[in-house]
């Protein structure tokens, strides 16, 4: 009897020896090159990495000093000079205002890119619309701050929490809109195509097909956007005043924020009062995650899944 050589053992060793082939035909030099590439990259990665531990290292290690229930829950000491808690008005502020800036500019954006990707198009007002969002991306915050400034608190002669959220949806809006129309652009035409075929008009398609496929990287830019809100100061200083007791209304009477408590305390020579900075800075980077991960965890359960 002739042993006979099952039929995958001349295709597996056709391909090992593909694999072999591929690596014995690069030359010494182009290997070179290419571990000098990698070096090149390993090292541009610990470049952007480093800084960015050191950082989380320093606002961790000096906020955690003084963290505690009463620096969360107390009202802001009225005195720099003063040591102790409390940061309590802050993160109400930082909350409620940043809470109602993405309340007024992610809507608005995600309806604005809407208009752009799926009517507007390449139409005069769309590009009219593309190009002022990618000016406003760059416009400094402080800029956006005096805007709402000059054109809110001295036309009511009011520094409150809304004002501060209108500078902060002013500098999200153009984020969400340039950031959703990208992942719009993303969802493949046949799937707009295959709904419309099916006899669904096209806001019905562009709300049960276009918006589950995109919603995972429109959340992405969401996300971004408040995540720049949340940490500006220029707009805050200029729009909401101080105090240094909770304000729950947005509407009446100043308030405050962490971003700007950052700001004010730790420009000052007082121990109590740059301790209070570096707690308010973990708080903020801990609230940002906190709400990252929370959304990251919503859109799960209702992006389209690939099966």
């Amino acid at each position: 009897m002739t042993a006979t050589v099952p039929p995958a053992a001349p295709a597996a060793r056709a391909g090992s020896a593909a694999v072999d082939l591929r690596r014995s035909a690069l030359s010494p030099r182009r290997r070179l090159k290419n571990r000098l590439a990698m070096l090149a990259i390993t090292f541009a990665l610990l470049l952007a990495v480093v800084p960015l531990a050191l950082v989380v290292w320093q606002v961790v290690s000096r906020g955690a000093d003084v963290m505690s229930w009463q620096f969360l829950t107390q009202d802001i000491p009225n005195s720099y000079r003063r040591h102790g808690p409390g940061m309590g008005p802050a993160i109400v502020g930082t909350l409620l205002i940043t809470g109602m800036a993405a309340l007024l500019a992610i809507p608005l954006g995600v309806f604005g890119a809407i208009y752009l990707n799926e009517y507007g198009k390449q139409k005069p007002l769309a590009r009219t619309i593309r190009t002022m969002a990618d000016v406003m991306t760059g416009v400094p915050s402080i800029v956006m701050g005096l805007f709402v400034y000059t054109g809110f608190v001295v036309l009511f002669h009011a520094q409150t929490g809304f004002a501060g959220a209108l500078a902060l949806a002013c500098l999200m809006l153009p984020i969400v809109i340039r950031s959703s129309e990208e992942m719009l652009r993303l969802v493949p035409d046949e799937l707009r195509q295959a709904s419309l075929a099916l006899g669904a008009r096209q806001w019905r398609t562009i709300l049960t097909v276009v918006l589950p496929a995109a919603i995972s990287g429109i959340t992405s830019g969401a996300l971004l956007a408040v995540a720049r809100a949340a940490g500006e100061t220029a707009p805050l200083v200029a729009t909401v005043g101080i105090t240094f007791a909770v304000n729950r209304n947005l509407f009446e009477g100043q308030n405050t924020a962490l971003p700007a408590q950052i700001f004010r305390n730790a420009s000052q020579p007082f121990v109590g009062a740059q301790g209070r900075a570096w707690g308010a800075a973990l708080t903020l980077v801990v609230i940002v995650l906190v709400f990252t991960i929370l959304a990251r965890v919503i859109v799960s359960r209702f992006a389209i899944k690939e099966h």
